[in-house]
């Protein structure tokens, strides 16, 4: 490889987008044109729904879905990932800012900015210490649980805008609640049940609808696409034509700033960055966790990669851009991504077209932003929001394992009663004391061979062969200090039951790694069974298990014991 190759292939590892602008054809522009428009189209009302979610104003989910998108597309791997405000990281931006020790410093907007920097570091050191695969150690059980809890509550939250209400200050009190809820704003809630309907027809409904008149599925995806804002359009028209906000106290969006704010740090404040580092830690956790999960599935539908290292830089660099811009922490978002993927999106270019129409809506149109009611956001993020409440999840991995099913159940029930982050931590430690005790308590079989061919299996599943003076194990785990002890008492108890053994024979097929604490348990099991008569043998043990096991003693003290490469050549020598 040239000089000048090599350095374009660090370039493009580093920059994705000089990959794919090397092939990039008209073709791909009319893809990304298309599903940039539909994209921002629909990021205009969610970026406004989010940062009210958050407890932000409006302009923070606006320009949060500006520059990160741009630098994303300059780092991420993923050619149709959607990134900007999402409404999981939105309930955990609330849930941090409404800490006490939080709100008692008061400017939520500066905290929302250093929770932004925050979490773009942390993945950014992350990504420096290659820490990409953090994402295989939250568990889909966990993440569904956290997922589904974290929805009720932004369910919960979205209420009170759904009905015209203020948030309730009732605690457990069951007749302040029924006081409460009788206070409604009738106007407000038709306008929301009104909103919900519109998007319900717009989503399913309409698609199949437009599918049976034989509209292509681009159009088809566009024409659906546009409900979010077609409801918000239509129901400012109508607040403000009725003068609904003065007459009926219909609440609004508000004041949105025209253009943008000039780039700053001066969000810098070493005590809140003190202060807010574990929800920004659990922020950059789930966000980049969600984003990742989001970007495998359309690439895995394309046939491409997704780099996760490269995904925390890309993300890490997007978080630090909304700080420095004025925008709430981001993410990749499903319903984005998905639209965008639907509507013919080749590459991040979608990203930079839909990003560039959105700086422009900022600009010149912000003051169409002021009269849009706060009932219609609702209804968005409640219709996006109640299908991603999958409690029937819990019934199916309760039914698989009963592990995994109570790591879910704890995780949803943690987030409901506890908070979000000690929520999802219970399900990650739940998620780990199951593997552990999985671990220490491998699967080992008693063998026998299947008649008239070379195959062992359990003799309490098939009909095989045994030897009266033979015992032959399979272990199906690495051997390790967790379950050492348990493999010791599996044998002791195995021996107890048939009193004439004279060999032992371990099948290794399973095993890969003994670490330290294994080999001298080991050691001194072979060493009370030669006392007591009995030889112990291995079989089929895997290359980098002989080469560990060949830096030590062990097969001088196995001896007369042999290491066979096959079972059937151990029952050969000794049945």
């Amino acid at each position: 490889m040239t000089d000048s190759a090599t350095r374009l292939s660090r370039l493009a590892a580093l920059f994705p987008l000089v990959g794919w602008l090397k092939t990039y054809t008209r073709e791909d522009f009319n893809g990304d044109l298309f599903a940039g428009i539909i994209t921002a189209i629909l990021l205009v009302p969610q970026g406004i729904a989010y940062a009210i979610l958050a407890g932000l104003p409006p302009q923070l989910g606006l320009y949060a879905s500006i520059l990160p998108p741009v630098l994303y597309a300059l780092f991420g791997t993923s050619r149709t990932l959607s990134v900007g405000p999402v409404s999981i990281a939105a309930i955990m931006i609330a849930s941090t800012l409404n800490m006490p020790e939080i709100s008692a410093l008061g400017n939520p907007v500066q905290s929302a900015l250093i929770l932004s920097a925050e979490s773009g570091l942390i993945m950014l050191l992350m990504a420096l210490f290659r820490m990409g695969g953090l994402v295989n150690f939250i568990s889909h059980p966990v993440l569904t649980g956290f997922t589904s809890g974290a929805s009720l509550l932004i369910i919960g939250s979205q209420l009170p805008q759904f009905l015209g209400l203020k948030s309730p200050v009732c605690g457990f009190d069951g007749i302040c609640y029924r006081d409460y809820l009788s206070g409604y704003n009738s106007t407000t809630l038709l306008l929301g049940m009104t909103a919900v309907m519109l998007l319900i027809v717009f989503g399913k409904p309409l698609t199949m609808l437009l599918k049976k008149a034989g509209f292509s599925l681009p159009l088809v995806t566009a024409i659906s696409k546009c409900g979010p804002l077609l409801t918000v359009l239509l129901a400012t028209v109508v607040v403000s034509y009725f003068g609904l906000t003065m007459h009926n106290k219909v609440a609004v969006v508000g004041l949105v700033p025209a253009g943008f704010p000039a780039l700053s740090l001066d969000f810098i404040d070493l005590e809140k960055w003190r202060l807010l580092f574990p929800g920004a830690a659990f922020i950059a956790l789930i966000a980049y966790v969600e984003s990742v999960a989001i970007a495998k599935v359309t690439a895995n539908l394309r046939g491409e990669k997704i780099s996760p290292n490269q995904e925390l830089i890309a993300l890490g660099v997007a978080n630090l851009a909304t700080a420095i811009s004025g925008g709430m922490p981001v993410a990749g978002g499903f319903s984005r991504t998905m639209v965008n993927f639907s509507a013919g999106a080749r590459t991040q270019m979608a990203m930079l077209i839909a990003a560039g129409i959105l700086a422009l809506a900022v600009i010149f149109f912000s003051p169409w932003f002021e009269n849009i009611p706060k009932a219609a956001l609702a209804a968005i993020i409640l219709v996006a929001i109640i299908p991603l409440v999958r409690l029937g999840s819990i019934v199916h991995t309760w039914r698989y394992d009963r592990g995994d099913g109570l790591a879910e159940i704890v995780t949803l029930l943690g987030v409901l009663v506890l908070g979000i982050e000690e929520g999802i931590s219970l399900g990650i430690i739940l998620t780990v004391i199951s593997y552990l005790r999985k671990t220490s308590q491998p699967h080992i079989a008693v063998v026998g061979r299947i008649p008239e061919t070379g195959h062992y299996r359990n003799i309490k599943r098939h009909n095989v062969e045994t030897w009266q003076h033979l015992l032959l194990l399979r272990i199906d785990e690495n051997i390790t200090f967790a379950n050492v002890n348990y493999i010791e008492n599996f044998i002791t108890t195995e021996l107890k039951r048939q009193a004439d053994i004279k060999h032992i024979i371990l099948i290794f097929t399973s095993v890969s790694d003994i670490d330290a604490t294994a080999l001298e348990a080991l050691e001194n099991v072979n060493h009370a069974l030669q006392i007591s008569g009995i030889t112990l043998h291995l079989s089929e043990a895997k290359g980098p298990v002989l080469d560990k096991l060949e830096k030590t003693d062990f097969f001088n003290q196995l001896k007369p014991g042999k290491v066979f490469f096959h079972t059937e050549d151990a029952i050969k020598e000794l049945a």
